[in-house]
């Protein structure tokens, strides 16, 4: 995939899909084709995850357990 958006036009329609924007008003604000807003908020979600992967590690998560738990 070419890489020829502008690193500002990245950033709004991330951010834009950040803030709920649905992906057919994006394209319609920044004329960037939907296709290619996908795949960039798939880019970005797989980055966030190996991030969350790499930086969450030995967390006490008990509380957190507990108030998802109906028992």
């Amino acid at each position: 995939m070419a890489n020829k958006l502008a690193t500002e036009k990245k950033v709004a329609v991330i951010s834009m899909l950040a803030e709920g924007s649905s992906i057919r008003a994006i394209e319609r604000i920044t004329g960037i084709n939907r296709n290619t807003i996908m795949s960039l908020g798939v880019r970005v979600g797989k980055a966030c995850a190996q991030i969350m992967d790499v930086k969450m590690r030995g967390l006490n998560c008990a509380q957190i357990a507990r108030r998802g738990c109906s028992a």
